[in-house]
């Protein structure tokens, strides 16, 4: 019951304007235009423990998310292709963008995802659609974790781990930085329903260099039904 509190809670922000219509855009800001601003989390800070501390969750959204969405809105005014324009549109001109816009975007939408992505609603597991898609790539539900944790871990640097969508079938990539599968320079385009971050600020202050321990506890603490909801309203679109 707690889960589907947090669940609602979403629905009702992205209804509100944190999302638009487009698929694209279900549980992330990808609709807004400058000024961007930072989106509430739908927890408290200390709500994913033991799994992300209090402190991380403190500093990487109030001051890592921040950051992005202040350098972005600053950065937009001064460039005549980036002005007025959604992160959507952004992404579709990302490889004609400075690095300054194309990093900031990619974090603020990045990150705007990722919290959505995340419940203190412990041992959730993945909804009938997300199944389907994992019995049809994967063979089963480990096999996917395994591939997942593997690609994360093997993201040399700062960057992403992803589950996207892509011509009805669900794929596994990473991408470098605040670079993601929507934009036109991903090597595997897609559209996101499944992220982990593994920079590491996301994890260092707990986790120090023992990124796979990270993304072992991030199994805890996905919400499903968010991933199931991406799924559900990606698949609407494509009919």
């Amino acid at each position: 019951m707690k889960n589907r509190r947090i669940f609602l809670k979403s629905v009702a922000l992205a209804s509100a304007g944190l999302a638009v219509s487009s698929p694209s855009n279900v549980f992330g800001a990808i609709g807004d235009e400058a000024p961007f601003t930072l989106p509430n989390l739908l927890f408290a800070t200390d709500a994913l423990e033991p799994f992300i501390d209090k402190m991380t969750m403190e500093i990487h959204h109030g001051k890592h998310h921040k950051a992005y969405i202040d350098n972005l809105n600053k950065a937009v005014l001064t460039n005549d292709l980036a002005k007025g324009k959604t992160l959507d549109q952004l992404f579709g001109i990302t490889g004609q963008l400075p690095p300054l816009i194309r990093n900031n975007a990619g974090g603020h939408f990045n990150h705007s995802l990722f919290w959505t992505l995340l419940s203190p609603a412990i041992g959730q597991v993945p909804g009938p659609k997300f199944s389907e898609l994992i019995a049809k790539s994967y063979g089963s539900f480990d096999k996917f974790k395994e591939e997942f944790a593997k690609t994360a871990m093997q993201r040399f640097g700062s960057g992403w781990a992803w589950a996207v969508l892509a011509d009805g079938k669900l794929s596994i990539c990473s991408t470098p930085n605040q670079d993601n599968p929507l934009m036109d320079v991903a090597d595997t385009k897609g559209f996101p329903v499944l992220a982990l971050d593994v920079w590491e600020h996301a994890y260092y202050l707990k986790y120090q260099n023992l990124r796979a321990d990270y993304v072992k506890s991030f199994w805890n603490i996905i919400n499903w039904e968010t991933v199931e909801a991406r799924i559900i309203e990606h698949q609407k679109a494509k009919h």
